[in-house]
């Protein structure tokens, strides 16, 4: 497994993955479940999800974030 960079703290991280584009557009962000663990922590990304208003969920290797706060409609 790649070493974590020295610099890259969990705060930068959630900050760069909820300043990227496509979450400040409020769209959707898709992240490795593996690399959201080994860099922030399931609990610690999940609070922050939950305080900004935005749902998740998580299929096998991956968390993907709707990143606004309308309703999700699964349609199949």
């Amino acid at each position: 497994m790649a070493q974590i960079p020295e610099h890259l703290t969990p705060e930068i991280w959630i900050n760069q993955f909820f300043g990227s584009q496509e979450a400040q557009r409020g769209g959707v962000v898709k992240r490795k479940v593996r690399d959201v663990e080994r860099l922030v922590g399931h609990e610690a990304f999940i609070a922050e999800v939950e305080r900004r208003g935005f749902q998740a969920v998580r299929n096998n290797l991956h968390y993907v974030v709707f990143c606004n706060m309308l309703p999700i409609r699964r349609v199949r």
